[in-house]
């Protein structure tokens, strides 16, 4: 046990220094954003989560009642802690937590009934924030660009939230405004979790979920670029055009 334990300590601070050198190297450190909390805090739960397994089930054999009780404890553990650290560094987390809480068919029902909750639990960005986002993106003031902005948001979601508005025309839209920092933040947030689940994969190696990294690194950008968005709902719009009951704007 020892054994692994130090193996682990390695891997983890071989880990934070292979991402310390990267976001140096790539200057894209930022003091403002408390990148080092937000790694910190990845590593600290890898380490924990990665601990209990070892700790708890070390001296009890495999496919006993004791075994299947004590690991379903683990992956409750387990989960609460990921949880944790998705609403605490938000964002490209919560994303990636959320589609851990839908895949029901390959998790434990510890991790997906626990994570599930980031479908309705996504924090908002503060009205302050949402305004100055907007003025930023547009050039142009909330009061010249609407009538009416209404402060609470219809939504949140991962990586952004939706505000019901007025036009000077009239005309009544939702406003989809990006998170603070979630575009600066992505690249480095999957670059962390790679690296982690690396770890774990040596600790583990019968843990097969790298794949999540490689499809975050592919989806993320695309649902970050929201013209892309606004071009897909243009084209939908005009798929649907004939229905009447449907529409899409």
């Amino acid at each position: 046990m020892m054994t692994g334990t130090v193996r682990l300590a390695s891997l983890v601070t071989a880990g934070l220094a292979t991402s310390g050198c990267f976001i140096y190297a790539t200057q894209s450190w930022d003091p403002n954003d408390f990148g080092v909390v937000r790694i910190g805090r990845a590593v600290l739960t890898t380490a924990a989560v990665t601990c209990d397994y070892l700790i708890t089930l070390r001296n009890t054999p495999p496919a006993t009642q004791e075994y299947d009780f004590l690991k379903s404890e683990v992956h409750a553990r387990s989960a609460r802690r990921l949880l944790d650290l998705c609403c605490s560094n938000r964002g490209t987390y919560i994303k990636v937590g959320q589609h851990l809480g839908a895949l029901k068919y390959l998790l434990p029902p510890e991790y997906t009934s626990t994570l599930s909750v980031l479908h309705s639990r996504a924090p908002s960005t503060p009205l302050p924030d949402v305004l100055h986002i907007i003025q930023e993106e547009l050039g142009k003031k909330t009061s010249e660009l609407f009538v009416q902005f209404e402060e609470t948001p219809l939504g949140a979601a991962s990586l952004a939230q939706v505000h019901r508005a007025v036009l000077w025309d009239g005309r009544m839209v939702a406003v989809k405004v990006q998170h603070p920092k979630v575009r600066q933040q992505s690249s480095r947030d999957i670059m962390i979790m790679e690296v982690l689940l690396r770890i774990v994969k040596k600790v583990f190696p019968q843990f097969e979920f790298m794949w999540l990294v490689e499809e975050a690194k592919k989806n993320l950008p695309r649902e970050l670029d929201f013209l892309n968005e606004a071009r897909n709902a243009e084209k939908m719009a005009d798929m649907v055009r004939k229905f009447p009951f449907l529409k899409v704007s």
